[in-house]
């Protein structure tokens, strides 16, 4: 009976360290993985930067489409990183330089672009720079009537930037308002540059109490950035 016992303790002394090993050794595992996972991740996102810049200076000289220049790109960018941003719509893609930078920003916020454009050529040039550049898998690019596609959007969004018909900017900001999250920002481009509908759009900015806006004039086109307020 003795030896019963003694045998049984053995036993379970020694199930007891096999399970302890085996759990040890799964967690090892785990942490293993993980750690693989995160390598993996971080060397993506560093390919990725590395194809994003290149492309960039690349390119730095043929941005000559009605798109932004590169200083205001950089503040798009900068906005929505700093912001953790992720629910992002351009109004005028043109041939995508705007649209690259923002979709840069959202590939480390873990975000995507909805972003629009009227005419088909420049629609089909953007696509080429966007994959060009490694950023497809962040934008879903619509050839589309802004004025229709708009206020048909769902949302909502905490980023938007309007860089189409001028005379329009008041009215995407009309459709887009109901649909934009409190702290997001609606941004509009060439707002010093004395534009039709600009003044009209800017004055219409005013008069809404739970916008705040600033004016980015780090280039001569302006750019306007109103964030909306809970009140």
């Amino acid at each position: 009976m003795f030896f019963g016992l003694s045998l049984q303790h053995k036993w379970d002394k020694r199930g007891r360290r096999s399970v302890q090993q085996l759990m040890a050794n799964g967690l090892t595992m785990v942490g293993v993985v993980l750690g693989l996972c995160l390598l993996t991740g971080l060397l993506s996102a560093q390919a990725l930067e590395a194809k994003v810049t290149n492309f960039l200076e690349r390119h730095k000289d043929e941005w000559i489409d009605m798109n932004v220049p590169k200083v205001d790109g950089k503040t798009l960018h900068d906005l929505i990183v700093q912001n953790q941003y992720k629910r992002a719509l351009e109004i005028g893609t043109s041939t995508g330089h705007s649209g690259i930078w923002i979709a840069w920003a959202l590939s480390k916020t873990g975000g995507k672009l909805i972003t629009i454009e009227i005419n088909e050529k420049r629609h089909q040039r953007a696509l080429e720079n966007f994959a060009e550049a490694g950023l497809s898998d962040y934008i879903d690019a619509r050839l589309a009537d802004a004025h229709e596609l708009v206020p048909r959007l769902a949302g909502p969004f905490d980023f938007v930037f309007s860089d189409a018909d001028k005379e329009w900017y008041t009215r995407y900001l009309q459709d887009v308002l109901p649909k934009l999250e409190v702290n997001g920002c609606f941004t509009a481009h060439n707002v010093s540059m004395g534009m039709s509908g600009i003044k009209e759009f800017l004055d219409y900015l005013a008069t809404i109490p739970n916008l705040k806006t600033t004016i980015d004039r780090s280039s001569s086109s302006g750019l306007s950035i109103s964030c909306k307020q809970l009140h």
